[in-house]
């Protein structure tokens, strides 16, 4: 199913997963003038009805296959926790339904290219939220180095240092638990991985170690202690670039048990000038960024966002903004009958950067990462 943009009415879309549902994709996607939120899935009916009467949404449903029968959904977005998109995407995309996806994008790259495979032969359209690429700064920043506004780059840091998870009283659930896909790896890694492979192109080999500073936290139900098995930091070297013969090196820290830390920085530099990207906003990830840059040996300065990239509206949180964008993204994408990047194949190389991660940790060497195209042929 496609349609010519802007379409002649609102395109009807469910929400799955309401978390970060009701925080950003439902007042999103009602705001959005071309889609209509007409379902709503919580496990539990009682809560899917008052979440559905609480944003006057018509239907509510307690399972997905009751959320793809419903002839008016014609796509759906989900965000439940990652160990539920599998099987959910599944249903989803075999119903025939166009689908965006929250990161990380399942547990496994396996999985991840079973729903790319499967999207694929649906003929239906399945995008990421990977929002960063559609927040101004980081556009502009994308025109510049494709500019060649550093030149060959040198060396690429990524800093990105919160305190989310900085509590210890902060209750034990899914985040906490590897096998769930929770920790700061699938949180904020996977957003890193898509950035540095939209900006800089492919990672050839990767060495990553994985920590966990606060090894228990409390159960909700019981108040006892559970064992924390996800990290919450991340230390990470990668050689990146289409070049195999000389990868440019990057290195990641990340975390979010990060008393006081600097926020979300991405610094440039090359043989012609350096670009540094960074917020310090620990409330808002998506408002604070600002841009500075050199030439030769300037001193940095700020770079003005050149306004064509700037947000049409903003809103207290910042989230929505980049989110509307990602909607507009995937409605375009479904008009012309092909899932335009951040698709399911960003998705897919994301989680495969995320798996090699794990085994290069386990260990403790580097890791060759295979191409896209490679992975996507297995």
């Amino acid at each position: 199913m496609s349609f010519a943009f802007p379409p002649a009415r609102p395109l009807g879309v469910a929400v799955v997963g309401t978390g970060f549902g009701q925080k950003v994709h439902i007042p999103g996607l009602q705001t959005y003038p071309h889609t209509q939120v007409v379902a709503v899935y919580h496990r539990d009916p009682a809560q899917a009805q008052a979440i559905a009467t609480a944003h006057q949404i018509p239907q509510a449903c307690s399972s997905v296959e009751a959320i793809v029968a419903l002839p008016q959904v014609e796509a759906v977005s989900l965000s439940t926790p990652p160990f539920l998109h599998f099987e959910m995407a599944k249903t989803i995309l075999n119903a025939g339904k166009h689908l965006l996806l929250e990161k990380p994008t399942c547990l496994t790259a396996d999985e991840a290219r079973v729903l790319h495979d499967l999207a694929q032969a649906q003929g239906v359209v399945a995008v990421m939220d990977f929002e960063y690429r559609f927040v101004p700064q980081w556009q502009h920043l994308a025109q510049l180095l494709h500019q060649g506004y550093v030149g060959q780059p040198y060396l690429i840091c990524v800093d990105w240092l919160m305190s989310s998870r900085l509590d210890p009283q902060r209750p034990w659930n899914w985040y906490a638990q590897r096998d769930q896909g929770g920790g700061a790896l699938g949180a904020l890694a996977s957003h890193s991985f898509d950035y540095l492979s939209w900006l800089f192109g492919p990672v050839q080999r990767l060495q990553a170690h994985l920590s966990t500073a606060i090894p228990q936290r409390p159960d909700p139900t019981t108040g006892s202690l559970k064992p924390v098995t996800a990290d919450d930091t991340c230390l990470l070297n990668l050689e990146l670039g289409h070049d195999r013969s000389q990868g440019v090196p990057c290195q990641m820290a990340i975390s979010s048990v990060s008393r006081q830390g600097r926020g979300h920085w991405l610094e440039v530099y090359g043989d012609r000038g350096t670009l540094i990207l960074g917020s310090s906003n620990q409330k808002d990830y998506v408002h604070g960024f600002q841009l500075q840059g050199a030439l030769g040996g300037d001193d940095l300065a700020t770079l003005p966002t050149p306004p064509q990239f700037a947000f049409e509206t903003t809103y207290g949180d910042g989230r929505l903004a980049p989110f509307m964008r990602v909607v507009d993204h995937w409605l375009r994408s479904i008009a012309q009958g092909r899932a335009e990047s951040p698709n399911l194949r960003d998705g897919v190389y994301s989680q495969l950067l995320m798996d090699i991660s794990q085994r290069s940790h386990q260990t403790g060497s580097w890791v060759t990462v295979p191409s896209l195209e490679e992975f996507l042929r297995v």
